[in-house]
């Protein structure tokens, strides 16, 4: 019932695909130091948000990166893994890179570097909705469910329109929490912005009948 990156099947980069995701820019130069200016975030209520890392690291970083999220996008979960540890040994202050990790562990089922790499990239970029919802994800997976609702709430705060952290947040009060009003409240405010999501309509109903609503 999670729902992940924004195309629900793990688009490993962080990268501006449809609606609501992060965009990253990384300059190669000739050092393979890193140096890196703050990270930005732009609200644009009509398509989402766009994030925006820009960092300076080495073009053998670089050419590593971009061949670690080809392995990854291919389910080559190893070989992208492995390089992804170079690229953050190398560039430790990039989220982008951390967030691919996290997700990258997550879905090969270590939770425990799952969290770590997440919890490092909200360390770089505390205002990451992108780590806050993966993060969340892995919180309810290890039962952690308060924990769970404050990082979905994190992710909201930044962008309120950022619909997969919303659904993530209406599934955890009403399989999770048990907290009917939160629950419905969050679906409703998902169906606004994904009407066509035939399931969620059914859940509605569902909470609205339990609560002694009636039906719309």
């Amino acid at each position: 019932m999670d729902v992940f990156n924004p195309d629900q099947k793990y688009s490993f980069r962080t990268r501006a695909v449809l609606l609501l995701v992060a965009t990253v820019t990384v300059s190669a130069c000739a050092t393979s130091e890193s140096s890196r200016s703050p990270a930005r975030i732009e609200i644009q209520e009509e398509v989402g948000f766009t994030i925006t890392e820009e960092a300076r690291i080495g073009s053998d970083v670089r050419i590593e990166y971009d061949k670690a999220v080809k392995f990854l996008e291919r389910g080559e979960l190893e070989q992208g893994i492995q390089l992804l540890e170079a690229v953050v040994a190398a560039a430790p202050d990039l989220s982008a890179p951390r967030i691919d990790l996290g997700i990258a562990y997550h879905r090969g089922g270590n939770l425990d570097a799952a969290e770590d790499n997440l919890r490092l990239a909200l360390e770089s970029n505390p205002d990451h909705p992108i780590a806050r919802n993966e993060l969340g994800i892995v919180y309810r997976k290890t039962g952690r469910f308060a924990e769970a609702r404050q990082s979905y709430e994190a992710a909201l705060a930044i962008y309120p329109g950022y619909h997969f952290a919303r659904r993530n947040l209406a599934v955890l009060c009403d399989l999770y929490l048990a907290d009917l009003n939160c629950a419905l409240q969050n679906y409703e405010a998902y169906m606004a912005t994904v009407p066509s999501d035939d399931e969620a309509a059914m859940w509605i109903t569902d909470i609205r009948y339990r609560i002694g609503l009636p039906e719309e």
